[in-house]
């Protein structure tokens, strides 16, 4: 069945029938005349056909380095309500932190047009991420890291990460720091820089042995801790980029018979949900992850409606939750 034999049972113009399922104005007769024989088939316009009419695919595809982050997934729980009530279905493109293949899903998205705009959860940017991100031509707007020329919504990790340590410095000498590949600017190069300056102002010398890089995982927070405690075994405090990697630096300190934070205080950046069940409650950043998704969400759908032509960055705000694994 097609749209002509619909407006044949209908009694109406194959017009009509196009206008009725591309919104326009038809009669309330009409509409209802339509209405029954599509009730009555079942009939279901053909997506392909509707994209080679309109040019539109109602689908935006979120790119997303990894499906199993907590920070991940509240992104993705703002950005779906926003966009499913704008009418869009969301596309979800897990590259699993491999960075060439965040290239091939860009370059997929642009090449066969299947999509009307883009939500890149960004980690790096390579050359051949910037490449790709100049020869796509569909509204984009990248999400947890900002990048000049082009739309963005990111955390302002610098200042967080440099407040917590601030805070921490209060009541430590001998403060380490366990981080991420600074290939990654917000969670990598700025929570370190943050960390760094803070420990600067407090007049804090930070020994290289006493900062370790962890891949984002508990057990990498583990081993990391062990290797900083082994060095400098009078280590009073550990500021990890993460959760995850706080909550392996805890494990280990356990493990130990060091008490957290008598001996050592643990802090890191997430506020997920197991940071308020573990013990001790782990002091973090909160930051606004589902929020963002959200702002990131309206600002794709301003550009995609022609609403917002010029490029724009919104930093978000941020907590610093106080538990009790500081002091």
């Amino acid at each position: 069945m097609d749209i002509n034999q619909i407006a044949q049972m209908a009694g109406v113009s194959r017009a009509t029938v196009s206008r009725y399922f591309n919104d326009g104005y038809v009669s309330q007769e009409k509409r209802a005349a339509i209405k029954r024989v599509i009730d009555k088939t079942g009939y279901v316009p053909s997506r392909q056909a509707k994209v080679l009419r309109t040019g539109k695919t109602d689908i935006v595809g979120v790119i997303i380095p990894k499906i199993n982050s907590a920070s991940v997934s509240r992104m993705v729980s703002g950005i779906t309500p926003v966009l499913n009530d704008a009418g869009y279905q969301v596309l979800l493109a897990n590259t699993d932190n491999d960075a060439a293949r965040e290239v091939e899903f860009m370059r997929l998205f642009s090449e066969r047009r299947q999509v009307d705009g883009v939500i890149l959860v960004a980690t790096i940017f390579t050359p051949a991420h910037l490449a790709a991100l100049k020869e796509l031509n569909t509204p984009l707007v990248v999400l947890d890291q900002s990048l000049s020329g082009y739309s963005c919504v990111y955390q302002d990790d610098y200042e967080a990460v440099r407040e917590l340590t601030g805070q921490v410095l209060a009541t430590a000498k001998a403060p380490a720091y366990i981080g991420v590949l600074e290939e990654d600017v917000s969670a990598g190069e700025m929570r370190h820089r943050g960390f760094l300056d803070a420990c600067r102002e407090c007049g804090v010398e930070v020994p290289e042995d006493a900062q370790e890089l962890a891949e984002f995982t508990v057990d990498s927070g583990y081993s990391c801790a062990e290797a900083i405690m082994q060095a400098r075994p009078h280590t009073d405090a550990i500021v990890c980029a993460t959760d995850s990697i706080a909550f392996g630096a805890l494990t280990y300190l356990h493990e130990h018979g060091l008490r957290v934070p008598e001996d050592v205080q643990v802090t890191g950046v997430g506020d997920s949900e197991l940071a308020q069940v573990v013990t001790p409650r782990l002091t973090t950043v909160h930051h606004h992850y589902k929020t963002s998704g959200q702002e990131a969400a309206k600002m794709l759908l301003g550009t995609m409606s022609g609403d917002d032509t010029v490029a724009r960055t919104v930093k978000m705000a941020y907590e610093i939750v106080r538990r009790a694994s500081t002091r």
